[in-house]
């Protein structure tokens, strides 16, 4: 194996690592805000409300949620890559995963800790996964598809999509509050400091020597001053 091979090789496991590692952890880092209970982010309301409507548990509810938005990428002929899939379902089980291993909390010595715990981590996933390059989550996807056929902005498009889930989500007792608010003014921010601590350098490239042409060897040039005479 050339080190070229081995390079590329060590590049795409590393950007498969993060993917895995930044959507089991966002998975955990939402988990930690239900536990909280002080509110959570825009899907996650959503989430929860369904799971109060339903009963099924909110990792399972996560997974059919991005499964429906995954459906809506059809008519806006968005492409879904290996990270778009891998996010239905891994995000979901890491919820239901880490709700099973972290029970109620009690009282708001340790409730608020645990919420900017979970927002700091769901900051540090979102650069890890973004920053792997395996394509956008669904819901991501349906915010730049909506926004290519509409012709809006992504602020407004993303503003009127979390809008739409907040209360969706909030209707069906879905959990707002403190988190809620702190989520949104502190994504942004945190999800663009991880996004650079996290960036991949560029795969290395294979050096092509290029083949010698075909025919016959060229002529050398003369030294400077001489001129090649006609025979």
């Amino acid at each position: 194996m050339s080190d070229t091979t081995a390079r590329s090789t060590t590049h795409l496991t590393r950007r498969l690592v993060q993917l895995y590692a930044g959507l089991a952890l966002y998975g955990a880092s939402s988990a930690l805000l239900v536990r909280a209970g002080l509110g959570l982010e825009p899907w996650g309301v959503l989430h929860q409300g369904l799971t109060e409507l339903t009963g099924i548990s909110i990792g399972v509810v996560s997974i059919i949620v991005g499964a429906v938005v995954l459906l809506l990428w059809i008519p806006l002929r968005q492409r879904p890559g290996l990270g778009t899939v891998s996010n239905v379902f891994v995000v979901g089980l890491a919820m239901d995963g880490t709700l099973a291993l972290v029970g109620g909390l009690d009282g708001f010595g340790i409730r608020i800790p645990v919420m900017v715990l979970g927002i700091v981590l769901n900051g540090v996933a979102t650069g890890l996964y973004i920053s792997a390059r395996f394509g956008p989550g669904p819901r991501d996807g349906l915010m730049t598809g909506l926004n290519r056929v509409t012709g809006r902005s992504i602020r407004l498009v993303r503003t009127a999509i979390e809008v739409a889930v907040v209360v969706t989500g909030f209707l069906l007792g879905g959990s707002l509050g403190a988190g809620t608010v702190l989520y949104a003014l502190a994504i942004g921010p945190l999800a663009q400091l991880f996004l650079r601590v996290f960036e991949l350098p560029a795969p290395a490239k294979a050096t092509v020597t290029p083949a010698p042409p075909a025919g016959p060897a060229p002529v050398a040039t003369p030294p400077s001053g001489q001129a090649i005479l006609p025979q």
